[in-house]
């Protein structure tokens, strides 16, 4: 029992980009508060690559956005021989985001990243569809050297939070819940992100806080007084996804 309860890792300052939000790798040329961050977190990485979803893969709302991209990226070798040296000169601790998939690939995957410099966690993203018990699998597969963390759904997180703890997670991300809108002549599914998402990520950070639960916060963050209020309603850390993306990062200290 005494591997259940790992520490997650130390992110200082505790705050980072989302997966999915800066590329591969930190490109210190970007106007980004590099010095405000404590890790910088990788796009999503498959053992196999993948190509951009077809179709309208971006829609605007009212509250945000939905985008639904199918995570395109290169593979997970590519990558590696495209970015390690980058990731061990990077100023920033680097945590690799892998997509869920075979327990044997994140094996395989997690086992390269442990003699990669400056790698400091894999974070392991579940899709919301995800079984409690293939999740628990795949976790289990990513034990070793480096702490793991799983991004889990927004929509699902308190569900599957202890759970994914038991089975080794060292702390749970909050991932961007799905939703649907009218495109043409039917409906396009995706992640939602944008201010619509912050209310209801702040709740759920409070109550995995109140499970004793170490929780990622992220969801509709656009300025730094809400990731600071996220940090007071029990946070270990917090993520910038769209606003990174977008631009639309707002630092208040730095205005």
């Amino acid at each position: 029992m005494e591997d259940i309860y790992r520490q997650p890792p130390i992110i200082d300052p505790p705050l980072m980009n989302a997966a999915g939000s800066l590329g591969f790798a930190p490109d210190l040329r970007a106007s980004i508060p590099w010095k405000d961050f404590g890790a910088f977190l990788t796009n999503p990485i498959s053992l196999h690559s993948r190509m951009p979803a077809s179709g309208k893969r971006w829609l605007e709302f009212a509250g945000g956005v939905l985008l639904h991209t199918g995570h395109p990226n290169p593979g997970f070798r590519q990558v590696l021989k495209q970015f390690r040296a980058r990731w061990a000169q990077s100023p920033l601790p680097v945590i690799v985001h892998l997509l869920a998939s075979d327990p044997q690939e994140i094996q395989t995957c997690v086992l390269q990243l442990e003699v990669v410099e400056n790698v400091l966690a894999v974070e392991i993203g579940f899709p919301a569809s995800i079984d409690v018990h293939a999740m628990a699998d795949i976790l289990s597969a990513a034990q070793g050297e480096l702490p793991v963390i799983a991004r889990l759904s927004l929509d699902r997180s308190r569900e599957l939070a202890l759970d994914a703890i038991q089975a080794g997670a060292t702390a749970v991300s909050l991932g961007p819940p799905r939703g649907s809108l009218p495109s043409g002549k039917g409906l396009s599914h995706g992640r939602i992100y944008g201010p619509a998402v912050y209310p209801l990520a702040l709740q759920v950070v409070h109550q995995l806080h109140m499970m004793d639960v170490a929780v990622i916060g992220a969801g509709g963050i656009y300025q730094r007084p809400q990731a600071d209020e996220m940090r007071r309603a029990g946070a270990w850390a917090v993520q910038v996804d769209l606003a990174l993306w977008r631009g639309d990062w707002v630092d208040e200290e730095r205005a």
